[in-house]
């Protein structure tokens, strides 16, 4: 890989990660588009580390307050019904579903879910899914609102990201959502849920670099950067934006480009296997893909 495209690339996961329209299905259009190989499992997940970093940083606040209440609240039994010694339970469990599943269905969900038609129509069956419980669920509940049953099922909804095209944020703040937390509310829980998943991935992921990877050491270092950089802007953007606004602009542009890919590849003009994961690496991708 050259630094070019791991620029590129690094930019596509800096600006995808957060919005709810999939980060590794555009890593995966964008290959198939530019007629590039997959950067590799390796690359996609250590990049999205770089994303969560920005995450890390932009909440570092809420952050240091769930770990500093929940370790406190271990021994201290006075703490243990505070709101952020809670929510370090609630994002443990919520963590549980996507991890299982990503070990479990790894083969089964490495392959056949590569192929373009099916990024396409998961763009836009969930697109939809998310306008119309944004337009008609209630959204009246807070992050102090959640409770054990409600954060597993926020992870249940998280779990959804296996399947490339799903968008790991959009599926998780459209269970939020239909369990009646606010727009802002459902993203923030979102994205602290992502964090164990997305650095566990990154740290096994490591020792994956270079190798037999598409996507060498230094490609993989600048595209993480660049991940970073691009997310912590676009996290910021992103958390302004639906204070005041509804997800709809993000469910078009999830139905246009599902459409688009499905005309392409009926007229052959796109390859709906091209850019797939050259074998050999196919069986990590799973585990890439649950911190989408």
């Amino acid at each position: 890989m050259s630094i070019i495209e791991a620029i590129i690339l690094g930019l596509v996961q800096g600006l995808t990660e957060f919005l709810p329209i999939s980060s590794s299905g555009h890593l995966r259009i964008v290959a198939a588009f530019s007629g590039w190989p997959d950067p590799g499992a390796a690359f996609t997940a250590v990049s999205q580390v770089g994303t969560e970093l920005a995450v890390l940083i932009y909440f570092r606040k809420d952050v240091w307050n769930i770990l500093s209440t929940w370790t406190r609240s271990l021994g201290n039994k006075e703490l243990r019904g505070h709101i952020d010694a809670r929510m370090g339970w609630y994002v443990i469990l919520g963590s549980i579903p996507i991890v299982v599943a990503g070990l479990l269905f790894e083969e089964q969900i490495s392959e056949p879910f590569r192929d373009l038609r099916l990024i396409a129509l998961t763009l836009i069956v969930f697109g939809v899914l998310l306008g119309v419980v944004d337009r008609y669920s209630r959204k009246h509940r807070e992050l102090s609102d959640l409770n054990v049953q409600r954060g597993v099922i926020y992870g249940l909804f998280q779990m959804l990201a296996l399947i490339p095209g799903v968008s790991r944020s959009g599926a998780t703040v459209t269970g939020g959502m239909l369990m009646g937390f606010k727009r802002e509310a459902a993203a923030r829980y979102a994205f602290l849920l992502a964090m164990p998943a997305v650095f566990g991935s990154g740290v096994y992921k490591l020792k994956d670099i270079g190798g037999d990877q598409y996507a060498g050491v230094a490609a993989t270092i600048v595209g993480t950067v660049v991940a970073f950089a691009v997310g912590y802007a676009v996290i910021a953007w992103f958390m302004r934006f639906i204070s005041t606004n509804s997800f709809m602009p993000f469910v078009y542009y999830r139905i246009a480009l599902g459409i688009l890919i499905l005309l392409l590849v009926s007229f052959n003009v796109l390859d709906p296997e091209a850019g797939a994961e050259a074998e050999g690496g196919a069986t990590t991708a799973a585990v890439s893909r649950t911190v989408e």
